[in-house]
């Protein structure tokens, strides 16, 4: 006798109840397994995952389930689910938990590189921000006293990690990588600006695979330096550890946002109320309800008047991070080069626009010919399959398409057997199709096998490339259940997780499982190495 067939996940609490989307998701999973009978709870870490802050079930997790590495997660949750761990996995619980590379590490051995002391840096971690960076030094200061505030690499002393292995392999030993060309990939009319940005990697004799990451050290905007400058009242050409305090301003340093030690700074050579303001602000706390819309040139206006020396404004800051960005190309089609898929960051705030450090800088301010500090972080867990033959289902709406471009490089030049699907989406089609010759060309070829569009934009209601899963649910499930590995790129917040929840809802109604075996069966294809996210 055949298993009925269950309703999806968010068929039993109702979406008027007074629950968030992840407790009502949670409440679906339990109450499902109690109607079906099924006596098999979620295993905790499988209901954080679905539950981001909610552990369940009496008994904690062993250190190495790390049931809070989810970068959806909370701070807060995070740092409760690692409550009474020992100190080096509440350092891992206070991180991004995108084990981006950026760091250096992934996360879990920043953390273990900051409880040994073999690493002193404690703002690193560029997803976590001053949240991260603030939790890290309360955590630290239970280990010794807490370093210094690093200072900037133009300026300081502050320890760095070894250089290993040649150059561009590290972010502490890049290489050096001639900007080639970009390449506006929306349509006129799109309310987005993407590009596509490409590197010549000869003379930096770099190699990457499909998956990798590629990190770049960008320079800040000529414009916000200037005016930085102008509202420090401070000559540009003032020394600084044997450089101008426009250069350091322009590469050393990171200007937006303005870090605790800056407010710090200022709570030191003020006084009275605009003192307790600062002191205020360097603590985390939010006096006049502006504190996250304050970048560094937003902070001097705030204190406008007071002027700190600026060699001591400098060591205030932070250091300028290197930015990584999935790649989009694959060496055995374009041999030397590298390609990456970027969205240019550009908002307003109170009159004034504000600039993705990294993104507006390869969009712009880069020329065909500049060299550009860089390097390749290899990937942690994202990859093709080994076995050629194995079928792939990519998940990659906006700028997460880039690593699918990658592997259908790579699956076309190896000209791999097996079966190639991908979901991709934006706001519109007729401005935000990127990619779409290459795609449809492939399509044609067989290369890729089917292609899967979502547009938010397009109709009255918003449709995404979760929604057309669902509607492609009984094939999806077949070739999940012919052995398919699932990739997912792009947004953690939200698109990630609606993707997964989609998964469950096709793995329950078309694999004839309850919701409870449907999460599990998630859950394993996440262990087993079949379901690949990079996610940020």
């Amino acid at each position: 006798m055949n298993s009925p067939v269950r309703p999806p996940l968010s068929s039993i609490v109702p979406e008027h109840a007074p629950f968030t989307a992840e407790q009502r998701l949670w409440l679906n999973g339990f109450f499902a397994g109690l109607l079906d009978g099924d006596a098999s709870a979620l295993s905790s870490q499988e209901a954080s995952a679905l539950m981001p802050g909610v552990q369940i079930g009496g008994a904690a997790e062993d250190d190495d389930g790390a049931p809070w590495h989810d970068q959806t997660m909370p701070l807060p949750d995070r740092m409760k689910l690692a409550e009474g761990r020992p100190l080096n996995r509440r350092m891992m619980a206070a991180m991004g938990q995108q084990d981006c590379g950026q760091c250096g590490y992934d996360c879990k051995d920043y953390a273990e590189a900051l409880f040994s002391k073999k690493e002193e840096r404690l703002n690193l971690c560029v997803p976590g921000g001053k949240e991260t960076n603030r939790m890290l030094k309360s955590l630290y200061s239970e280990i010794g006293t807490a370093p210094a505030a690093a200072k900037p690499a133009a300026t300081a002393e502050a320890p760095v990690a070894k250089p290993e292995g040649a150059p561009g392999t590290s972010r502490d030993n890049p290489a050096a990588a001639i900007f080639v060309s970009r390449t506006r990939l929306n349509k006129p009319g799109s309310a987005k600006e993407t590009w596509h940005i490409e590197f010549d990697l000869t003379e930096s004799n770099l190699d990457y695979t499909v998956g990798d990451s590629f990190g770049l050290f960008p320079t800040n905007d000529p414009a916000l330096v200037e005016a930085v400058i102008k509202a420090l009242d401070a000559p540009a050409d003032f020394p600084i550890g044997g450089r101008t305090l426009r250069e350091v301003l322009t590469d050393g340093v990171a200007l937006s946002p303005a870090p605790d030690m800056l407010f710090q700074l200022y709570s030191y050579v003020t006084g009275g109320a605009r003192r307790k303001k600062a002191q205020a602000l360097a603590a985390g706390e939010d006096p006049d309800g502006d504190a996250a819309t304050l970048d560094v040139l937003a902070a001097i206006e705030k204190f406008a008047g007071v002027r700190p020396d600026p060699e001591a404004f400098i060591e205030a800051l932070d250091p300028l991070q290197p930015r990584l960005y999935s790649i989009s190309s694959s060496p055995k089609v374009h041999k030397g080069r590298v390609s990456l898929t970027v969205d240019a960051v550009r908002y307003d705030i109170e009159k004034r626009t504000r600039l993705g450090v990294a993104s507006t800088f390869l969009a712009g301010r880069t020329r065909p010919g500049d060299k550009i500090r860089v390097y390749v972080q290899k990937a942690h867990a994202f990859g093709l399959p080994a076995d050629p033959k194995v079928p792939v289902i990519m998940i990659g709406p906006g700028t997460g398409v880039a690593p699918f471009r990658a592997f259908l490089h790579e699956r076309m030049a190896t000209r791999a057997p097996g079966k190639n699907w991908l979901f991709f989406g934006h706001q519109k089609r007729d401005f935000d199709f990127f990619y779409e010759d290459e795609f449809n060309g492939m399509k044609a070829a067989g290369v890729l096998t089917r292609l899967s569009l979502a547009w938010s934009r397009d109709g009255e209601e918003k449709f995404y490339v979760q929604d057309r899963m669902l509607q492609t649910g009984r094939e999806l499930w077949s070739w999940i259940a012919d052995g398919a590995h699932i990739y997912v790129c792009g947004d953690a917040q939200r698109m990630a997780k609606d993707v997964e929840r989609a998964l469950i809802d096709i793995t329950a109604a078309h694999g004839a499982r309850s919701t409870n075996e449907a999460v599990h069966f998630v859950a394993e294809l996440k262990k087993s190495g079949r379901y690949q996210t990079d996610v940020y």
